[in-house]
């Protein structure tokens, strides 16, 4: 029943830009199956009509209804609802996680209520199935939309709810990693914002494994096992989507976009972007103006 009228909220209140008046959430209501490649935030997606396939690095998860993906860290993903149609749209629903949030449960949890965390990093990605109370807490956090002047003082009681029977549900260790400073994704998540911000100048591993406090191998190795993919091969995908972005104003201005977000050769832009997006930057970015933008991949 929780889910039924999960659909039914959602039909009510997605708007095309998938954002709502409550700060975090976002609802998607999609009648196509789109390739939609954006940086996925640190977020909660939960799939309530249809079924969603996600690729980050070499990595594909597939979750259906009932099921949910948690994204710890901020990865380049490319996402796409799976026989969607008008007469059957895929339904979503979405919540950005906060690390500060997440903290201060963790610290208000009574001693052995909360797993310690293992040694090793978690991968930034994983699918989980949501629990009854899980799903009756979204239940009630969406029909606020219907109250919205509930919204301010009930919202963040209950998403404070949603993340807490998140970090005691399947995916609990990669919310324990957010909430803590000091974490393997805590860490990792630095460095990401870091390349975020200077996608376009060259990186040093040494630097960034400086910036996440670890030794090189230790660096090289959780930054893998996190984002399934080198600093390096991360970097490339963020200057493709930045490219992307930027091909969407300026279609025909291929080789100086190119240059802008760190490429030396306009060759290697190119052979690398049609790679990436499977056509050629001019032709992409043709189509690009006309279609809707995407806010997430997940969404």
């Amino acid at each position: 029943m929780s889910l039924e009228e999960i659909r039914s909220l959602i039909v009510r209140h997605a708007r095309a830009d998938v954002t709502t008046p409550i700060n975090g959430v976002l609802l998607s209501n999609m009648e196509r199956s789109a390739h939609a490649p954006s940086m996925s935030g640190s977020v909660m997606a939960l799939i309530a009509q249809g079924e969603k396939r996600i690729a980050f690095g070499k990595r594909i998860y597939s979750y259906r209804e009932g099921q949910y993906l948690i994204a710890s860290i901020d990865l380049p993903v490319t996402g796409q609802f799976l026989d969607a149609s008008p007469a059957r749209p895929a339904l979503g629903f979405g919540l950005i996680l906060e690390p500060a949030a997440i903290a201060d449960l963790l610290l208000q949890a009574a001693p052995g209520t909360v797993p310690p965390i293992s040694g090793g990093a978690p991968s930034g990605m994983g699918v989980g199935d949501a629990s009854p109370a899980l799903l009756d807490a979204i239940v009630r956090l969406l029909r606020l939309l219907d109250a919205p002047r509930d919204i301010p003082m009930l919202a963040p009681l209950i998403k404070r709810e949603i993340f807490w029977r998140l970090i005691d549900g399947e995916q609990g260790a990669a919310l324990r990693q957010l909430g803590l400073a000091d974490s393997h994704v805590s860490r990792i998540s630095r460095v990401v914002s870091w390349i975020r911000e200077h996608y376009a100048e060259p990186l040093r591993v040494e630097d960034l494994a400086r910036l996440a406090g670890m030794s090189q191998s230790a660096f090289y190795r959780n930054f893998q096992a996190i984002t399934a993919m080198s600093p390096i091969q991360f970097q490339k995908q963020i200057r493709l989507q930045q490219a992307r972005l930027l091909l969407a104003e300026k279609p025909k201005d291929v080789a100086s976009v190119g240059f802008r977000v760190g490429y030396e050769s306009a060759s290697q832009f190119s052979r690398e972007y049609r790679r990436q997006f499977l056509r050629p930057p001019s032709e992409d970015a043709a189509l690009l103006r006309n279609a809707q933008p995407s806010v997430s991949a997940l969404a």
